[in-house]
């Protein structure tokens, strides 16, 4: 199989020098306006963009104002802001190559065992991308993210990749070497001096040898990393599993020695789950060409329709559409043949696609599209912007919050700027029983859980309006569980009266709650149902979308 091109991106800065005719400008630029925000961290002031891409200006706001529009972007002041819905780009890919969905399951239980980071890679070039992270939560712990790219020969992944490489292949690399032999165009590695490219030939043919290989600190002082491969039915390899440490837990020796064989027994139980699996039904693409289409009649040449059309080919691919003709990308997003087909040629150019035949895949250089930075975000993260807007439109303070234990705990938050406001700091904890945002928490419980934690609970009054009695609780609960809301009137403190709403993950589980809470004085309770709830709906909407997005691949903590 043919390499993409070499994994340093060398058309950023002027991605229509080298591109085919029939390429689409406005998608070359596109895309590397996300990668630039992508090596950035997901954050870039425009004029920096501007001087990062080597647009004009007014390129640069039609294509941020485009991507905007997708959702893909936010402009926040002066900056603009990878989004969460970007994800489903990167998704596409994932889905489209089953690792992460049958094998993420097996790694997960693997790093549990070990007590150690666990991931899965796959080659890019001549670089390893990472595709699942299963991380230890510890002061001293070492992980990459989802579509960080590392290089080939600082990583023992990368060794066994290598090892499988043509004589295109190993030129490439050795051509990107010449090039920029410090890794620079790696950012998720930290530039290296040492030369450790002199025996990666001989180090790769020994990993071949061997079924393993290590990497001792050559990404970064104090890492070790232990791979072994995992093939398919035809005995390529398709990914490495790799176990990450560092060396105040352990060296390169007791590595192999500890834990090489529950490696090579999790890759040996992954190759049966390649070879066994089913084929999947096609999922339905999500195709935006219509909207688009709308999108240019509203807003004209401010509107990049050709930018919006390539990157809704990449939307055609996912679950059960790995591989697909081009005739089939046309029917997926509604595009004519030809718009497809121009956009398809833009994207193999940019390395994003590769063919096999008359069919088109994706490849892992999608996930340069924003996956690293925002494949590591929070729940907090997610609502924040959400919150600023339902503040803004309701024009009182509004709250984000998990349960802990019994209590209700504070994780975001945005007030309002009134005399008069409720002022609570991150962090702060309230008991549950006494508040909305606890109520809903509670609501979704089973019901056994939920009647031990009444019945384990000792309610007190927090003012003359507090409901204590467990019996009381429970009914309110149920009324709560019934209505999807909460309303909560001066009984955590008088004065204060709040209206909540769950925010569920896409198993549709109550993971945090929204509340907006205002003075009495301001709305009365059914005011606050018939003015607030409406719009604490809709922000929690936007909010589950985002999450929902964001963890179809990737964990996504409260906080």
């Amino acid at each position: 199989m043919p390499l993409p091109p070499p994994s340093t991106d060398a058309n950023v800065d002027d991605p229509a020098a080298t591109a085919p005719p029939e390429a689409v400008t406005p998608l070359l630029r596109g895309i590397g306006v996300l990668r630039r925000l992508t090596g950035a961290g997901g954050r870039m002031p425009v004029g920096e963009l501007e001087r990062a891409t080597g647009l004009a200006r007014s390129t640069v706001d039609r294509i941020t104002g485009t991507l905007a529009r997708m959702g893909y972007v936010r402009v926040e002041g002066r900056d603009v802001v990878l989004a969460p819905p970007l994800l489903e780009l990167g998704n596409a890919y994932l889905a489209s190559v089953r690792l992460p969905g049958l094998l993420g399951g097996l790694a997960d239980a693997l790093a549990d065992e070990l007590d150690e980071s666990v991931s899965l890679a796959v080659p890019d070039g001549d670089g390893i991308r990472f595709v699942h992270q299963a991380t230890r939560r510890r002061a001293m712990s070492v992980s990459f993210r989802i579509g960080d790219l590392l290089p080939a020969e600082r990583t023992a992944p990368g060794l066994l990749f290598a090892s499988a490489w043509d004589a295109a292949g190993w030129a490439a690399w050795r051509e990107r070497r010449s090039a920029d032999p410090a890794g620079r165009g790696f950012p998720a590695a930290p530039p290296s001096g040492r030369a450790d490219a002199v025996d990666f030939a001989e180090r790769a043919a020994e990993a071949a040898r061997h079924g393993w290989a290590v990497d001792d600190q050559l990404v970064e002082p104090g890492l070790v990393a232990l791979s072994v491969p995992v093939r398919d039915g035809a005995g390529r390899i398709v990914c490495a599993l790799s176990t990450v440490s560092h060396t105040s837990r352990h060296d390169t020796a007791s590595l192999r020695a500890d834990l090489l064989p529950r490696l090579r027994e999790t890759a040996a139980a992954m190759e049966r789950v390649l070879r066994e699996a089913p084929a999947e039904e096609p999922a339905a693409p999500s195709g935006l060409a219509a909207w688009t289409a709308d999108s240019k009649q509203e807003l004209g040449r401010e509107f990049v329709e050709s930018l919006a059309r390539g990157l809704t080919v990449i939307t055609a691919f996912g679950a059960g559409r790995a591989e697909l003709p081009l005739t089939a990308v046309a029917e997926a997003t509604g595009l004519a043949r030809a718009t497809a087909r121009r956009a398809l040629i833009t994207l193999e150019h940019l390395g994003c696609v590769a063919t096999e035949g008359r069919a088109f895949r994706l490849t892992p250089r999608v996930l340069d599209l924003g996956f690293p930075p925002l494949s590591r975000t929070t729940l907090t993260r997610i609502a924040q912007p959400h919150l600023a807007r339902l503040a803004e439109r309701v024009r009182e303070s509004t709250s984000l919050a998990v349960l802990v234990g019994d209590d209700v705990q504070y994780t975001g938050r945005v007030e309002t700027s009134r005399i008069m406001n409720v002022h609570i700091t991150l962090g702060t904890r309230f008991p549950a029983y006494a508040t909305s945002m606890g109520r809903v928490l509670l609501a979704d419980l089973p019901p056994g859980e939920r009647a031990a934690r009444l019945a384990g609970a000792a309610p007190r009054p927090l003012t003359p309006y507090t409901v204590t009695d467990r019996a009381e609780l429970g009914a309110l609960l149920d009324e709560v569980a019934r209505a999807g809301y909460a309303l909560v009137d001066q009984e955590l403190e008088e004065g204060l009266r709040s209206i909540a709403m769950p925010v569920r993950d896409r198993a549709g589980r109550a993971v945090a709650a929204v509340n907006v809470a205002l003075h009495a004085s301001r709305r009365t309770p059914e005011e606050c149902v018939r003015e607030v709830l409406p719009e604490l709906a809709a922000a929690i909407a936007g909010i589950e979308a985002d999450l929902h997005v964001t963890e179809r691949f990737a964990r996504v903590p409260a906080h």
